[in-house]
């Protein structure tokens, strides 16, 4: 009960409305593409991945809400800040379900791209929003210039969470449930840097782009309202309009 009165708050409730509206296209797609095709376990991982990148904004929202009630010594919020990290990964993760392209479903293969590729939109905006939330929280209590440090460091983390999903295979519960195993694998990474050098790569190409995509995204934000809307600008007085 206390999360939906958190998403429908007035300042979050435009942006929660597009992207509610972008997941139920997706899942729309995704289950167009099974009726149209006949195979029903094909896409079903983009529905579970668009769920876990739901998962972020979620915490973000309560994160941002216990916060904001209670600044100071606040444990709940530490929690739902620690669950937020470990699962912001998930949401830039459907991008690299592109690699399902390169292996079947080549006679779909554009069909297909622009399935994945929206629902990778659309979690890359989930995620999104999420920092967005996280890095008012760091701005308010330690400054403009701490939360962009912020949000590097997030963006560099979750490039090296990607990797883990997408080559290691472990999840974001891996933390809790497999943790010997996880770190053996962080080992073994950290261990030969010049064994392989797209191990190290991919983290610090996805973790860049995560990073300039955030960027470009929260300047738009910085766009006046009215400019966006295409209000003419106002004409000094006895300005012929005609002219």
């Amino acid at each position: 009960m206390k999360l939906f009165k958190v998403i429908f708050r007035r300042e979050t409730a435009a942006p929660l409305s597009a992207v509610v509206f972008a997941s139920s296209v997706c899942m729309a797609l995704v289950l167009a593409r099974m009726v149209w095709t006949g195979h029903v376990r094909d896409y079903r991982f983009l529905a579970w991945n668009l769920f876990l990148a739901w998962l972020p904004l979620v915490f973000a929202l309560l994160a941002s809400d216990a916060h904001r009630r209670r600044p100071e010594r606040n444990w709940t919020f530490r929690g739902l800040a620690l669950a937020w990290l470990l699962f912001f990964p998930n949401a830039p993760y459907i991008f690299t379900d592109v690699i399902h392209l390169t292996a079947t479903f080549r006679g779909r293969f554009w069909t297909d791209l622009v399935l994945i590729l929206s629902c990778a939109l659309t979690g890359l905006v989930l995620g999104f929003l999420s920092l967005f939330l996280m890095q008012g929280v760091v701005a308010r209590s330690f400054g403009r210039a701490a939360s962009w440090l912020f949000v590097a460091f997030v963006a560099a983390l979750s490039g090296f969470g990607i990797y883990l999903g997408r080559f290691l295979r472990f999840n974001s519960w891996d933390v809790l449930l497999q943790p010997l195993a996880l770190g053996r694998g962080v080992v073994r990474w950290a261990a030969d840097p010049l064994a392989n050098v797209h191990a190290y790569a991919f983290p610090v190409l996805f973790g860049t782009f995560l990073f300039i995509a955030y960027l470009m995204l929260y300047a738009l934000t910085q766009l006046k309202h009215l400019e966006v809307l295409g209000k003419p600008a106002d004409r000094p007085a006895g300005h012929d309009a005609c002219e």
